[in-house]
């Protein structure tokens, strides 16, 4: 009968995992079960729950570091470090109206498997850029850790990198430790109003290449605007391309004012301030666009090289009941395609391979996700490294076993 195992110490998470290598049963492990319905469907007797490993353990912001248990909500961390006018710089997303579920952000630890990151990714990087130390009890019931609580004290090999992404494959973390950063004064957007995805691009690269410190580059077609809980967004009856700009007051207005003018060529523009400009990209973040009552569509996250972006949701969006729109200045298309036996998928990883990149189902039914690849499939050479790397730190194939690859 499947049994939900609750640890409340890491030594208690030890015992289980032991205990579940010694039976060879596999075993599921979650948080808040806020990205369950992400990757490949579980087929595991047991469920590991971490939510009780909880709580800041070390928060120094004159040095920019946070430990926290695994378990620990997103937004706890986030709003303790608001008080110190700090921000986790990789915006972790929360997926969770995509995916037809109230969990909220979910946890550091699971934000970290998954290594999510928002909008600003391009410009502050991925979560795992900031993920900076971990302890973890391994697939043989170990303890093992790396990393420490500044870049310059990480020696050996790179852990959290091959954490960071790995699902909960490799390893059940306990505790972690990532970076922080300084929150902006203000935020304010310039948008460009009726461009098509191509001049989109142009304009966005052009902001990125100037001197002017942007930190988010966005299009969004015409369908999805009337969407938009930002009033010029919403009544712009036109695409609408967005540069977000951040810092200090008199600076953020000046490069607004200077962007503006620069962008004019393109076609009219508006400006977001403050609250509407940070409304505008949580719909970007968070995928609101796709996420609307009704819409149970699947949808696909593409990272590309952001000049192929464009052209390659334009061809994946011509298709009747599809739509995209770009994040990361082109380099992430985000598509919500009909209803079909699987999901575009064939021809969605030939166009992708066409240009270089990536593919990943994010939201779609089970038997879905159980039938077809939800991530892109390795190479041979990858795979073989892939399996190599799960059998050291998991030899008995325990830990969320065929939630990224079948049979893995």
């Amino acid at each position: 009968m499947p049994t939900i195992l609750e640890p409340k110490t890491a030594e208690h998470v030890r015992d289980a995992v032991r205990w579940a290598a010694e039976n060879e049963t596999p075993i599921e492990l979650i948080g808040h079960g806020s990205k369950r319905r992400m990757g490949r469907p579980g087929n595991v007797g047991h469920t590991l729950d971490v939510s009780a490993l909880s709580g800041i353990s070390l928060y120094e912001p004159e040095e920019l570091v946070l430990s926290a248990g695994a378990g620990t909500s997103l937004s706890e961390i986030e709003e303790t470090i608001a008080g110190c006018d700090q921000q986790l710089a990789f915006e972790p997303p929360n997926l969770s109206h995509l995916l037809g579920h109230d969990g909220g952000k979910g946890t550091i630890g699971g934000n970290i498997a998954c290594n999510l990151s928002g909008p600003r990714r391009i410009k502050a990087g991925a979560a795992r850029d900031h993920f900076l130390g971990f302890q973890a009890i391994s697939g043989r019931g170990d303890h093992y850790k790396s990393g420490g609580r500044v870049v310059k004290n990480v020696t050996g090999y790179d852990l959290c990198k091959l954490l960071a992404g790995s699902w909960g494959t490799l390893g059940v973390m306990t505790g972690l430790t990532i970076k922080v950063l300084p929150a902006p004064e203000k935020t304010r957007t310039v948008l460009v109003m009726g461009l098509d995805g191509n001049q989109a691009v142009t304009a966005i690269t052009r902001a990125f290449h100037s001197p002017h410190d942007v930190t988010g580059g966005a299009w969004m077609p015409q369908n999805l605007t009337a969407g938009s809980v930002a009033s010029y967004v919403r009544d712009a009856s036109a695409s609408v391309t967005a540069i977000r700009v951040e810092g200090p007051g008199p600076s953020v207005e000046y490069r607004c004012r200077v962007l503006r003018e620069d962008l004019a060529t393109f076609g009219p523009t508006e400006e977001l301030h403050g609250h509407n400009s940070g409304r505008f990209w949580t719909e970007i973040r968070d995928v609101l666009p796709f996420a609307q009552e009704g819409d149970n569509r699947p949808v696909w996250r593409i990272s590309i090289p952001p000049q192929a972006g464009a052209g390659l949701a334009a061809r994946l969006s011509a298709a009747p009941g599809a739509d995209a729109f770009l994040d990361w200045g082109g380099g992430l298309i985000w598509l919500a395609v009909p209803q079909t036996d699987a999901a575009a998928a064939d021809a969605i990883r030939s166009a992708v391979a066409e240009t270089g990149g990536h593919a990943t189902l994010i939201r779609a039914p089970d038997e879905l996700r159980a039938t077809i690849p939800v991530f892109e499939p390795p190479s041979n050479g990858v795979a073989k490294l892939s399996a190599r790397i799960k059998e050291s730190f998991d030899p008995l194939g325990i830990l969320n076993p065929g939630r990224m690859y079948a049979g893995v």
